[in-house]
């Protein structure tokens, strides 16, 4: 049989491109009318593009990423605290992209219908209910916009791919409620600008209460010389701020907080430009869920944000979820389609997720801006006079260890998949 995957985001697709290469028919339900490149940039690190090279996707995303060459860290003031290499440049055999999130996933869906043929992407099609049979799982799928009924299916399997709001997730834990917001707001867009460092620096800048990120998302300069810039602009509110938590996508107002990052010209960025020429900006909660004790429930599991949402720092969700539709493939490949893969999956999965969880509610490696400004909120000559050598490579190479991306760990690391012969 077939094994059924809600969700045709990055993890739902990566997956069954992961099954077919072994010989395992998948296919994915999703509850949108149409699967569009929406959002915006996202960077998939060398531990997930090493998987995705696996499945023949390298020269794709060379095609429409950015092969991102650093990662640097800077004060309010813009000035450095810390960089690093990423991708090829610190030595992996794979390189870090930076990306359009929407255009990853029309690579990954574009992939799925040459490979497994366009019956295999079923849209309007929201799970509504399931129950495990005697040798499987049968499904029942509804439109959610009419709440007609769209068919049932039966599989050996049913991974939950269908994100943060997961309806099966929401089966099996019924009390959980909704996300849980920390009091920070994400402003995110695209700017056509000018290239600044590198050309393929994905910068960091300010502390925990006040953030921006950006990094170029095309490689090629436009008729004007411009590029692709993603930005993030992120504040901390006071618990008893009273925001519109229960919106998850809205049309960003520049009045909003433009204001905060007005005096932030650097001599290398002007920043508040990029927010002030963007087209259309958006406004993110920024959310996560709780980790939890049990993923798996016979022939049922949870994969990706379904399973261990995250906040976005170190750049770790869809790499995350690549990872899941890997390592799962993997133990279906070693145990066929059944429980005992379920359980060896999530064994190996669920307890890194879960220090991941934990370490990005405490920054991750972003934490050394916070250090820098509680140290030196005035500014400082160089940073090693606020914050050790030792202090800064310290965090930067435990969230390495966590997030399971270390040089020369994955470098020497057999493929998750091995490869058929």
């Amino acid at each position: 049989m077939t094994v059924l995957i809600a969700g045709g985001g990055i993890g739902g697709l990566t997956l069954a491109l992961s099954l077919h290469q072994i010989g395992i028919e998948a296919k994915i339900f999703e509850s949108v009318p149409e699967l569009r490149p929406l959002g915006v940039g996202i960077n998939v690190l060398p531990h997930a593009v090493r998987e995705l090279t696996e499945l023949g996707l390298a020269d794709r995303l060379d095609l429409f990423g950015v092969r991102t060459r650093e990662l640097a860290y800077f004060s309010k003031r813009g000035q450095p605290i810390w960089s690093e290499p990423r991708g090829l440049e610190a030595g992996y055999r794979w390189p870090q992209f930076s990306i359009h999130r929407g255009i990853l996933q029309q690579i990954l869906l574009d992939t799925v219908i040459e490979r497994l043929g366009r019956h295999a992407v079923l849209t309007r099609h929201h799970l509504a209910e399931f129950a495990e049979t005697g040798d499987g799982v049968r499904a029942r799928f509804i439109d959610r916009a009419t709440g007609a009924d769209t068919g049932s299916y039966e599989g050996t399997l049913l991974i939950a791919a269908d994100g943060i709001h997961s309806a099966v997730r929401e089966k099996l834990y019924p009390q959980e409620g909704a996300p849980l917001w920390n009091g920070r707001i994400l402003w995110r867009g695209i700017t056509t600008a000018d290239a600044f460092l590198s050309g393929r620096t994905m910068i960091m800048a300010g502390h925990e209460r006040l953030k921006f990120v950006c990094y170029p998302i095309t490689s090629s300069a436009d008729s004007n010389g411009k590029f692709q810039i993603n930005w993030v602009a992120e504040r901390l509110l006071d618990p008893d701020y009273q925001w519109r938590r229960e919106d998850y996508n809205r049309s960003a107002r520049l009045d909003e907080f433009l204001p905060w990052f007005e005096d932030w010209r650097f001599d290398w960025l002007d920043l508040p430009g990029l927010i002030r020429n963007c087209p259309h900006a958006y406004e993110y909660p920024l959310v996560d869920r709780d980790p939890l004790d049990r993923w798996t429930f016979g022939r049922v599991t949870l994969l990706g944000d379904a399973a261990h949402p995250m906040y976005p720092i170190g750049s770790n969700g869809a790499s995350q979820a690549i990872l899941d539709a890997r390592v799962l493939t993997r133990e279906i490949l070693q145990h066929g389609e059944s429980h005992a893969a379920l359980a060896a999956y999530e064994a190996e999965r669920r307890p890194a997720t879960t220090e991941l969880v934990k370490l990005n509610r405490r920054n991750g490696p972003e934490q050394v801006m916070q250090l820098v400004e509680e140290r030196a909120p005035q500014g400082y000559n160089v940073v090693t006079d606020v914050l050790s050598q030792q202090e800064l490579e310290e965090i930067a190479n435990n969230y390495k260890r966590v997030a399971g991306f270390q040089v020369e760990a994955l470098n020497a690391k057999p493929p998750v998949v091995p490869r058929a012969g």
